[in-house]
């Protein structure tokens, strides 16, 4: 029974209150984005909404952590356009579902701990960029589309659009000040819909995105032929999608672990994802992963519990065979001012107040991946970029750390004491500092305060020793690890090991 509550964190206390009123927010902002986004790629429009449905339920329930909202996020859907237009429908509800099976292969093999290594620069980096392009998406609702022809709002419509989204603003910036027992998004979007409601505004509505009314998703099994053929189709679409999902969904987890000071379970997201994948390929949805707009929305309406995204996923199910014909009347603007606030309160400004102290290149990783997240809209590209540079960067610094001290013992013997990491970026240094042909005929190079990290050290080790060995001399080396002097079994006559001051340590952890 405890592993029961533990795992649907029925053990903490539950705002029943704020989780539902969180879950009911949460719905109204995640079904026009969800709409667009399958529109956007060709996909009829009630797979946007199954997807937010079917990936928000199983994920709320068996997902990572508490108060993660996953649906069908654009992130992944931009991957799937080109099968989309190139194969169909079918094509890419077998792709989402084999990305579900990749991704259940991460959650299984428990790589999902691999998130810890993107750095602190390439999230502030990936949060304010992503707080430049939610901004952004919402200016799109200031146009129109006439057939085929897309153009700004202007006049009447614009100055309405525009004094209902400022309205939305400014009831979720002062309600907080009236009352917190209701969520400010929530009461924003009540007001403005019966705002329009009663004076009979002409302005956009979720209708003018696309209907929402729909039954309930039937079992589906895609209309593909089951081949190699088939399979080298779908495969690259499938990686990807499971690659951009999983880093979207892990980043997301992260931001959510810091806002709420929580502990996640990467691996159990893994999974989770896979699962909601899975049953969104044969349940007619696009698939999707962690949407971190609507998840800061959850947030930031107080639910820290699964009821919310369990009650949200719900209510879009609710709407689609029910509610379709008032939600389809709620004025876009309120969604709109919605997402504007929550795009200022992604934006983490604590970066700037502490940009004068952060290294140069620091700041130079979260400036590109910023970048590349507002431009390009590929999140896991612009993460995989800061990583790759963070790393490099890590590795040049750690290269000039590498020092050498020299001294002749008694013997005549020449010692060498090497400080900081032997690896590939520090190799041409530390060669350099060996003067073999003036050196005695007995050299010893002590590693007590080194460590050799790869096989690039391994390999210069090896062929200084040679050249050592040509030279006529001995060299000799000390307090090496156990893995390397296996490596370095071909110059085994001449290593000369001090086990027992042997450190206890693998080359590569």
């Amino acid at each position: 029974m405890k592993a029961i509550f533990r795992l649907f964190d029925l053990e903490q206390k539950i705002n029943y209150r704020t989780e539902i009123l969180a879950g009911l927010t949460v719905a109204m902002t995640m079904m026009p984005e969800s709409l667009s986004f399958a529109i956007l790629a060709g996909f009829p429009p009630l797979a946007g909404l199954y997807a937010a449905f079917i990936m928000g339920l199983i994920t709320a329930v068996f997902g990572g952590r508490p108060g993660l909202i996953s649906g069908g996020a654009g992130a992944t859907v931009i991957v799937l356009i080109a099968l989309m237009k190139s194969n169909g429908i079918e094509y890419v509800l077998a792709a989402v579902a084999l990305a579900g099976v990749f991704q259940i292969l991460v959650g299984l093999f428990k790589l999902g701990k691999f998130i810890r290594l993107v750095p602190q620069s390439v999230m502030y980096g990936f949060v304010n960029g992503l707080a430049v392009v939610i901004f952004m998406a919402q200016i799109e609702q200031f146009k129109v589309t006439s057939g085929t022809q897309t153009s700004w709002l202007v006049g009447t419509p614009l100055l309405i659009m525009l004094g209902l989204v400022l309205l939305t603003i400014g009831i979720v910036f002062v309600f907080p000040k009236i009352s917190k027992a209701v969520p400010p998004s929530l009461v924003a979007i009540i007001v403005v819909f019966v705002l329009v409601l009663v004076f009979k505004i002409d302005t956009k509505t979720v209708k003018d995105i696309a209907s929402v009314k729909g039954g309930f998703p039937s079992f589906h099994i895609p209309v593909i032929p089951f081949n190699l053929s088939t399979l080298q189709i779908i495969f690259p679409y499938a990686l990807i999608m499971a690659g951009v999902g999983l880093t979207e969904g892990l980043l997301t987890l992260n931001l959510v672990d810091e806002l709420t000071s929580t502990k996640g379970n990467g691996n159990r997201e893994c999974l989770a994802q896979g699962a909601a994948n899975i049953t969104s390929g044969f349940f007619m949805g696009m698939g999707g992963c962690p949407m971190i707009a609507q998840t800061l929305v959850n947030l930031s309406a107080g639910a820290r519990a699964r009821l919310s995204g369990i009650i949200a996923s719900i209510t879009i199910l609710i709407i689609i065979l029910f509610g379709a014909p008032v939600i389809e009347r709620v004025p876009m603007a309120a969604l709109t001012g919605v997402m504007i606030m929550v795009a200022i309160g992604t934006f983490e400004c604590s970066s700037f107040r502490i940009i004068n102290k952060m290294p140069k290149q620091d700041i130079f990783v979260g400036v590109l991946v910023a970048a590349i997240t507002i431009y390009l809209h590929n999140l896991a590209l612009a993460v995989l970029i800061g990583v790759i540079i963070s790393a490099l960067v890590f590795a040049w610094e750690s290269a000039k750390r590498i020092r050498v001290k020299k001294y002749l013992d008694a013997n005549g013997a020449k010692t060498y004491e090497i400080y900081g990491p032997l690896f590939f970026g520090s190799v041409a240094t530390f060669v350099e500092k060996f003067d073999i042909e003036n050196d005695p005929e007995k050299v010893v190079i002590d590693f007590k305060d080194s460590r050799v990290a790869d096989m690039s050290g391994i390999e210069a080790l090896n062929k200084l020793t040679e050249r050592y060995q040509h030279a006529g001399k001995k060299l000799h080396l000390k307090h090496l690890s156990p893995d390397c002097k296996k490596l370095l079994n071909n110059a085994a006559s001449v290593i000369e090991v001090n086990i027992i001051d042997d450190p206890n340590y693998r080359v590569v952890s």
